[in-house]
């Protein structure tokens, strides 16, 4: 047995044990598992600028993966460069055309899984657009940074390692698409952005976690049992998004409804209450053909048609509305754009949600 044959034995023993980077040696980048990297733009990407001293997109995927040397001991990586955007761009006019292309770079056999470097603002959006339509069952991880690439204690690169870990870990096919920052793994459709500087940010509240990149390898810990894929529609429909508030008059409900939205998620109180306007603006778009769906702005819990007060969501219920049990209204309006192509039959958007 020769010494290099040894190596490579030791070499595929440690990656067998879910990712070990810092026991794993230096190899040929043939010997190496093939990991995709999809760079999107974000914080992660973002540098000061020297003349305001704000962050502002400066690096490309290449260079983000050039500030992880520890990257080549464990993979071979592949960088795809999709966009350089602040996270606040991104939306239904670029999501199809992404989950198209990490759709392309996982169909190559020999791509373990692949890494989507992501903004922070829309990351668990998108996260949750590509769980739905991905067919491929290999890992997808979303990560993102907190802090730019300018800070000293930057978070992007222990964040992207972390994802490539997670990639190459036994168990890691199956779960999803997952989103990975400051070690702790959370599901797409789970997963929310809680703090708006804090590097633990995303949670994912009654459901808790999935796993966690450890120091010496990652443990999974359950799956999501509400996972649900759809076709991806040809075209975005326009969905649009209004907030129940302390003497909404509906106004902006009516407008949505009368101005060309296909479909309206509504942001209501508790379990999905709103005021007496309100629900007959509601009422009013429904009866106009437009489906309106209701989720709840509260963290925790579900949004369900139980209150009859004019307004509650027993009432809005009859009035037709459809709920959206514990997904965000973000992710409840996710969900409409790429159900609404296919129908909007109140019955059967309300079966899509309850999946």
């Amino acid at each position: 047995m020769t010494f290099e044959t040894t190596r490579r034995q030791i070499r595929a023993s440690v990656l067998a044990a879910a990712g070990l980077a810092a026991l794993a040696l230096p190899a040929a980048a043939a010997d190496l598992p093939k990991v995709a990297i999809v760079a999107t733009g974000g914080t992660i990407a973002m540098k000061l600028d020297p003349a305001t001293q704000a962050p502002v997109p400066a690096l490309s995927g290449e260079d983000l993966v050039a500030a992880v040397p520890k990257l080549k001991e464990i993979a071979s990586v592949a960088v795809t460069e999709f966009s350089n955007i602040p996270s606040d761009y991104m939306g239904p006019d670029r999501w199809p055309d992404l989950a198209r292309r990490v759709e392309a770079v996982l169909a190559d056999p020999e791509v373990k899984g692949a890494v989507v470097l992501h903004g922070t603002d829309t990351l668990d959006q998108t996260a949750y657009f590509l769980d739905l339509t991905l067919k491929s069952d290999k890992p997808v991880v979303l990560v993102g940074a907190q802090r730019n690439a300018s800070d000293h204690d930057a978070d992007g690169p222990r964040n992207l390692l972390n994802a490539v870990r997670q990639i190459l870990a036994e168990g890691a096919g199956g779960m999803g698409v997952t989103v990975t920052l400051n070690h702790r793994i959370n599901a797409a459709r789970e997963v929310r952005k809680t703090h708006t500087s804090n590097v633990e940010t995303f949670e994912s509240g009654d459901a808790g976690i999935l796993g966690y990149v450890d120091e010496d390898r990652v443990v999974f810990s359950r799956k999501s049992l509400r996972r649900q894929t759809l076709p991806l529609p040809d075209r975005m429909p326009r969905v649009d998004l209004v907030a129940m508030y302390a003497g909404a008059d509906g106004s902006q409900v009516r407008h949505a409804a009368e101005s060309g939205a296909e479909a309206i998620v509504v942001e209501a109180y508790g379990w999905g209450n709103v005021n007496a306007p309100m629900h007959d603006a509601i009422k009013a778009a429904v009866e106009r053909g437009v489906p309106v769906i209701v989720a709840t702005k509260v963290y925790d819990g579900r949004a369900l048609p139980v209150y009859g007060f004019k307004g509650g969501g027993s009432t809005l219920k009859k009035a037709g509305a459809v709920f959206a049990g514990d997904l965000t209204p973000d992710k409840a309006r996710i969900l409409a754009l790429i159900a609404l192509p296919g129908t909007k039959d109140a019955a059967a958007l309300q079966a899509l949600f309850d999946k």
